[in-house]
């Protein structure tokens, strides 16, 4: 039922485009316009009229105004609309080796993220989803997830204990608040802040910049900063979509998407820290707990994969590519 109505919303909007337009992409997504991650969707929109000539334009449209994040994914799987961003939490359900992307814990810091991203490892993963016609076209820095709460602060996994957690519907991320002691609760995002004000959920965790341009800051004024995950965005575009471009518009697309990347990358990182002074200017208690006790408590989620031929693997790699940082 929700599928339909999104794409009665899109074909409403495909049908008042400029047929004399040439290849327009469209772009649904959930986040608001002031996100770091939308304003790199809007720097490879320009950057692919520039290359294209106005020949391939992007038309973004953000704010779930095309339905939520799995809609809209749905919608480019079933290729209705070309192209969304999603997060590999959610994109696990579609294309289950990017769960290795939302473990607790695998990356050791940004560095280390972005040089996996950048690895012909993390390219590969990008075209895993291929099979169930969904192709990554790049990374979106979303930085590093962590707790936020109404009532009761977070310093170590024991203040989970009794709490509803909004998580992601994604099996890793609800299986990762089990193991702290929390109650994971799956709810879509653009319905998040008024369950936190109602009560339906006692916290939710995200990165500084979801935090502070969802106003989630206005509910919950603990934020405890112990970056549990490093899980990305990932810009997808669908097979069809992607099948009906000529070689050069490919390119188009990808060297737009990549040089996208760049720019994102260093907005993301001015964005988290004006986020964190936002947010403590509007009451919030900044806390920095000792991860360590998080870290023991979710280390038996990553061991649970040693026999998955898929993920184990790249677990594995993963962890190497932090060694040699070393």
């Amino acid at each position: 039922m929700r599928l339909g109505v999104a794409i009665l919303l899109l074909l409403t909007v495909l049908g008042c485009a400029d047929k004399n337009a040439g290849t327009v992409l469209h772009l649904g997504h959930g986040l608001d316009t002031g996100h770091p991650v939308h304003l790199g969707m809007e720097f490879m929109a320009e950057a692919l009229a520039e290359k294209s000539g106005g020949t391939v334009t992007l038309s973004i449209y953000p704010n779930q105004q095309l339905g939520s994040e799995r809609q809209c994914l749905e919608l480019v799987q079933i290729g209705s609309m070309a192209m969304t961003k999603v997060s590999a939490a959610v994109l696990e359900n579609f294309a289950p080796a990017t769960a290795v992307l939302s473990l607790p814990y695998l990356f050791t810091g940004r560095e280390h993220v972005y040089k996996f991203q950048d690895s012909p490892l993390g390219r590969e993963l990008l075209t895993e989803s291929e099979q169930f016609r969904l192709r990554g076209l790049a990374y979106f820095d979303a930085g590093q997830r962590s707790f936020y709460t109404k009532d009761r602060p977070v310093r170590t996994p024991t203040d989970l204990e009794g709490q509803k957690i909004r998580v992601q519907l994604s099996n890793t991320a609800i299986t990762m608040v089990k193991a702290l002691g929390g109650s994971p609760t799956p709810i879509s995002y653009g319905e998040l802040y008024t369950a936190l004000q109602q009560g339906v959920v006692d916290g939710a965790e995200n990165n500084p910049p979801s935090f502070y341009t969802s106003r989630h800051y206005e509910v919950c004024k603990y934020y405890t900063l112990d970056e549990h995950t490093a899980t990305p965005d990932i810009l997808i575009i669908g097979t069809e979509a992607w099948q009906r471009l000529s070689a050069q518009e490919q390119t188009w697309v990808q060297e737009a998407a990549d040089e996208a990347v760049v720019f994102q990358r260093k907005l993301w990182q001015e964005a988290e820290q004006e986020a964190l002074e936002a947010v403590i200017a509007n009451g919030v208690e900044i806390i920095r707990p000792d991860k360590a006790p998080f870290m023991e408590q979710t280390a038996a989620i990553l061991e649970s994969y040693r026999d998955d031929p898929v993920i184990y693997p790249l677990i594995q790699q993963i962890q190497t590519m932090a060694a040699r940082e070393n």
